[in-house]
């Protein structure tokens, strides 16, 4: 195995950078080209088609059989035009991935040969074997059948040879089986309730839309590195491995000049990603060695979503080809940062109005103070369930971490806002609430404009922050599919509000003003949602007592998190979202899913150690037993004395080698007694509470012997290999 490790630290360290070719247009000119956007629809459809399923999408209003048949016929004949043989339904299942089945575009045509076929029932509806997918007991094994629908505000695009129509996934009965079902019907709901309170300021708003941007960490690992980490291949994360003498102390890898391998990659990646439509923009080297960021200008949430996971998968098939493999694992690599995917969400109105930004008069702050104060009011009252929603075994190893929001949902405003909703608590209905959009910073150098300084500093230790004029979800992990916190968030908002329109127009029937009514309400909210309003050092031992002072919840086990989505506050949140049956269904699959990495980490810890480590280690005491014993032939009365260092190690090694044996053992025997539970729940509890702390206890011992072990014969790359070979 040491052979092999050498093997690919040579292979790594000779890799030139893969030349890309550019394309010979500007962006703008091939942006969305491989999408049946828009463009596209207005070039293939009839202008009677063509508006209609705008209306359709614009109104959310379904598609019937005889439009889709008109539309199939355009898809068609722009993919196969642009190359495509195949067609698939691309949803997003519950395992954080997406699912595809391909199918050519052929029909016999009823003379021994095939003609390319496409009608409109494919396009809306097909029938995917469900049995093998995730669905918390929703239906039996046996139970194949399953349904994927057509979702038009997603366009297709083509990836290959294939057409991928955007879908949603739901079981016979009805019941949702994918992240996108529940989110278009968040998404629904928080357009109706804010549609509804916007009212109060702007009756000429029709809808309200939904954005997100996101910003996508990861780390790059040569490939022949990679294949030489049982660990990373099959976990994505290293089980073992003592930190290099250099990590990220020195802060020299963060926004630096990013390497010319990466920097290839990264421009193939990005020009895949105009074609498919994707708005990239940011790219730069992050705070850990080897660990970068891409991020696109914002879009409304649901493409945003469909966005993340395809350019994921871009970014996977793209590092293959420039000799990398990605890692999209929260905590990769162990005493270094981990990487998140912060979801940066807003409101906005169809006339142009983003809802989270100061305005310049009365009526358009009260309207800023109504939507902020309504959204702390919303995450006050569902911190358990936005703390569940970004929760799984994953992303636990960097929660918490100095690197990382910690477990607890708090909400930072910064100063000014937190100034504003102090002195409205206090305020009159006559009192107007100032807001100055931004100020300005003179740096009294000439050649240097003014900067402008946003309301808001940037607080990094918070999982949930407002920064100007948007909120930023940080917590969320980089691995996550976008949807589960985005569920969860659309539909708090959504419930949050249509509670504050209750309230406010029962005092309006009252006799109250529409202004006295709405100070009123925002008044009592802004007193009730302060326990969650939290500006200060997230990753304090004072701050996790103090939020238990405030009754946040502050548990850290993920297991019991998940219990957040039945209790009966997020029952509440998420009617006409998802189904009570549904709710404990999806926590059946993240029990089970919890249970299943944890249990994989388990087994292959225990084969590393016991057939790695471990004989590696005892190889290198008997090269020293033999040195002490060639000691004791030529100096019988000092050889002690000589071979001190020699019989230290010795006894050093015997010491790791048997603990490592022994808890793999114990380890064994707790990972079959949790086995044998059949709660889901109860057994992902005791895989957390008796198997994983083994990981950790294991690992301590391994990572000793790393340091003791002669650097030749330590048969896995060591982290110094993995994180600065580029």
């Amino acid at each position: 195995m040491s052979k092999l490790r050498f093997k690919a630290i040579v292979i790594a360290s000779e890799r030139k950078p893969v030349e890309v070719v550019k394309p010979e247009k500007k962006t703008s000119d091939y942006y969305g080209e491989k999408v049946f956007n828009r463009k596209a629809m207005s070039k293939y459809l009839s202008k009677e088609t063509f508006k209609a399923l705008n209306d359709a999408v614009d109104k959310g209003q379904s598609v019937n059989r005889n439009l889709a048949e008109h539309i199939a016929a355009g898809m068609k004949m722009w993919a196969l035009e642009n190359g495509a043989t195949h067609y698939t339904h691309w949803f997003h299942p519950l395992t954080d991935g997406t699912a595809e089945k391909h199918d050519a575009f052929v029909e016999h045509d009823g003379q021994g040969g095939l003609i390319e076929e496409f009608e409109g029932k494919l396009l809306a509806q097909q029938e995917p074997d469900a049995s093998s997918f995730p669905s918390g007991g929703l239906r039996n094994t046996f139970e194949a059948r399953g349904y994927s629908a057509w979702d038009p505000s997603s366009p297709a695009f083509i990836v290959g040879d294939t057409l991928c129509i955007p879908t949603i996934f739901i079981s016979y009965t009805g019941e949702a089986l994918d992240y996108k079902t529940p989110l278009l019907k968040a998404l629904a709901a928080v357009d109706k309730a804010a549609t509804d309170v916007v009212h109060y300021f702007n009756k000429d708003v029709k809808k309200i839309i939904t954005n997100l941007g996101w910003e996508q960490e990861y780390f790059l690992v040569d490939e022949d590195l990679f294949m030489v980490r049982p660990d990373l291949a099959l976990t994505g994360r290293t089980l073992l491995s003592h930190e290099s003498a250099k990590n990220q102390q020195l802060e020299d890898h963060y926004f630096g000049a990013i390497p010319e391998r990466v920097q290839r990659f990264m421009e193939e990646l990005e020009y895949e990603a105009y074609a498919l439509g994707i708005p990239v923009k940011t790219r730069h080297n992050e705070v850990a060695p080897n660990q970068f960021e891409l991020a696109p200008i914002y879009e409304e949430c649901n493409l945003a979503v469909d966005h993340n996971l395809l350019v994921m998968s871009i970014m996977d098939k793209v590092a293959r080809k420039h000799s990398f493999r990605i890692l999209f694992h929260e905590k990769p690599f162990k005493g270094i940062n981990g990487s998140g995917k912060h979801n940066n969400w807003s409101l906005c109105t169809d006339t142009g109005i983003n809802l989270l930004s100061p305005g310049k008069d009365k009526v358009d702050n009260l309207r800023f103070i109504t939507f902020v104060v309504n959204i702390l009011a919303a995450v006050h009252k569902n911190n358990a369930l936005l703390k569940a929603s970004i929760s799984s075994a994953t992303n636990a190893h960097r929660l918490g971490a100095n690197e990382a929001p910690p477990a607890i949902i708090s909400v930072f405003l910064g100063s000014q806002v937190s100034d504003i909703l102090d002195k409205f608590e206090k305020s009159s209905v006559k009192d107007a609430i100032v807001v100055d959009s931004k100020k300005q910073i003179s740096l009294g150098v000439g050649q240097i404009p003014e900067i402008l300084l946003d309301n808001t500093d940037r607080n990094r230790t918070s999982p949930f922050a407002f920064t100007g004029n948007r909120f930023e979800f940080r917590a969320v992990g980089s691995s996550a599919n976008c949807a589960s916190a985005m569920t969860a968030l659309n539909a708090s908002v959504a419930e949050q509000l249509r509670t504050f329109k209750e309230e406010v127009d029962t005092l309006i029937k009252k006799g109250k003003s529409k202004d006295e009514a709405l100070y009123e309400i925002l008044k009592k909210y802004i007193k009730e949602s302060r326990p969650i309003r939290f500006n200060g050092n997230g990753y304090s031992d004072e701050w996790k007592a103090e939020a238990k002072k405030r009754k946040l919840d502050c548990e850290t086990s993920v297991p019991v998190i998940f219990d957040a989505y039945t209790s009966k506050q997020s029952i509440k949140t998420f009617s006409g979202i998802l189904s009570e049956i549904e709710l404990h269904a999806r926590n059946e699959v993240k029990w089970e899913t919890y249970t299943k990495k944890i249990q994989i980490e388990s087994r292959l810890l225990g084969d590393l150690a016991l057939n790695h480590i471990i004989p590696v280690s005892i190889s290198y005491q008997s090269i020293l037993l033999t040195n002490v014993s060639k000691l004791k032939d030529i100096a019988p009365d000092n050889y002690r004395e000589l071979g001190a260092e020699q019989l230290r190690l010795i006894e050093k090694v015997s010491t790791h080698v048997n603990a490592i044996n022994a808890k793999v053992h114990e380890m064994i025997d707790a990972r079959k007694a949790a086995n044998n539970i059949e709660s889901e729940r109860e057994k992902a509890v005791a895989y957390h509470d008796n198997v994983a702390p083994y990981l950790d206890d294991i690992r301590y011992h391994i990572d000793k012997l790393e340091l003791m072990v002669d650097n030749e014969m330590w048969p896995l790359p060591k982290y110094r290999e993995l994180l600065f070979i580029r």
